[in-house]
């Protein structure tokens, strides 16, 4: 169901002026949640001179520092650029042109570039955050709120058909509205606008508000759990490591030249405590041992937890005024290094239909929004689903699964249209089939 022909069916919502007593503000983009995607969006509009405000409910200090994702692909990167958004990140990123997957003690370099001509890039999310806000708040001027609370928002019903410039009529009809707590004051704020951008992750509030009755949430559950670790050790390779062993999966990504990222599989259940820093790296010389390999450079780590690995889709991804964008939408476990890209997608998209709309009244692009973001949702799913097949199926205790998981593997190392297959794939090049 498309956003404007499932507004006038819904009564779930909360009326626009639940807080009467809020003092009232206006803008037209309410932007909930300051990741990559909420970012990227704010940037597209503030550059298209569309008004937005950004709510984030933690402080800036800690988006900037918060461990995430860490690698770019090309396309991505390069729309970034073409907005001016990514001169830091050309300058400081690594570029990737290869990974390796080693199994039954034997190295397999993959030259992805060599195949596809594309590359990644190493480029910690923080400081993707970092400089998306530089540029949004300190460069731009652009209206972002640190540390807000109880955020509510409401009145996504509103007919979409009506034209934005009928301000005055919009307001007094009923219109969206996103409620917060001044974390400076303590006093209840109202941000009357046209539009929700929901950018405020899986755990966020944009998503509860779609109705029930109007969506359909997808979910797979993996079954096994990622541990994942930060390590205060330099990277043991240059490219990323893909370690497949009976034991389970073990994993290695450079963060910096100081910090190296890994994953060890292990049951989704387990307490991180119970991995004491003895434990963790026997597990992956282990599971990373090969012929010819470097030692692992051990180092103090610095963060661990315990991902349950779990995918999701939110369809459709918009709802009357409300535009899911990110995590809010889709979920996607580190297994295909997808999820920043994918949320990136996704506000480029946006950003684009809500500046087709407000320079030339087109909605085309806020009508087709879910279905364009969807078409490469499900692609980055499905490959998410098939790489863990490889990656899990040595350990996965079924002598069937473990022999054609490596026949998978295999195939990809030594047959020419499979690796090209396998690269696009990878890198997000080609995937909106």
């Amino acid at each position: 169901m498309t956003a404007d022909a499932s507004a006038s069916s819904a009564q779930s919502a909360q009326p626009a002026h639940s807080h009467p007593h809020a003092r009232p503000q206006r803008t037209r983009v309410v932007i909930v949640g300051a990741g990559p995607a909420g970012l990227t969006l704010a940037n597209i509009l503030r550059a298209a001179s569309v008004d937005c405000v950004v709510l984030e409910n933690e402080s800036r200090e800690f988006i900037e520092q918060r461990p995430r994702a860490g690698f770019l692909e090309e396309w991505a990167v390069r729309a970034l650029e073409r907005r001016g958004l990514a001169d830091r990140l050309l300058e400081n990123a690594v570029a990737h042109s290869e990974c390796e997957f080693r199994f039954a003690g034997e190295r397999h370099r993959f030259p992805y570039t060599d195949v596809s001509g594309h590359r990644h890039y190493v480029y910690p999310q923080p400081l993707l955050v970092t400089d998306l806000v530089r540029e949004y708040a300190d460069v731009r001027g652009g209206d972002i709120r640190f540390g807000v609370r109880d955020v509510e928002p409401a009145g996504i019903d509103a007919d979409q058909t009506d034209r934005m410039d009928q301000t005055y009529q919009m307001y007094q009809a009923g219109r969206p509205s996103v409620t917060y707590t001044d974390p400076e004051t303590g006093e209840r704020v109202r941000l009357d606008c046209e539009f929700i951008a929901g950018c405020d992750g899986a755990r966020g509030v944009t998503r509860d508000l779609m109705p029930a009755e109007h969506v359909t949430v997808a979910r797979h559950d993996f079954g096994v759990g990622w541990l994942a670790l930060l390590a205060e050790a330099p990277p043991s390779s240059a490219c990323v490591v893909f370690g497949i062993h009976p034991r389970g999966f073990a994993g290695h990504m450079a963060r910096s030249p100081q910090v190296t990222r890994y994953y060890l599989e292990c049951p989704p259940d387990d307490d991180p405590e119970d991995w004491s820093h003895e434990r963790v790296w026997a597990e992956l010389h282990a599971r990373l041992a090969a012929d010819g390999a470097q030692p692992l450079n051990e180092g103090n780590l610095i963060e661990k937890r315990v991902l349950a690995m779990h995918n999701y889709v939110v369809e459709p991804m918009a709802y009357g005024r409300l535009y899911l964008a990110g995590d809010s939408a889709h979920l996607l476990a580190p297994i295909g290094a997808k999820g920043m890209n994918l949320a990136i997608h996704d506000s480029l998209l946006l950003g684009d239909a809500l500046v087709a709309y407000y320079g030339t009244g087109d909605d085309s692009g806020l009508r087709g929004y879910s279905a364009a973001c969807l078409r490469r949702g499900w692609q980055y799913q499905e490959f998410s689903q098939w790489l863990s097949e490889v990656y899990h199926g040595a350990s996965s205790g079924d002598p069937f699964k473990a022999g054609t998981s490596m026949a998978r593997l295999r195939r990809i190392l030594a047959s020419p249209p499979a690796a090209l297959v396998f690269a696009d794939l990878f890198l997000g090049k080609d995937t909106d089939y």
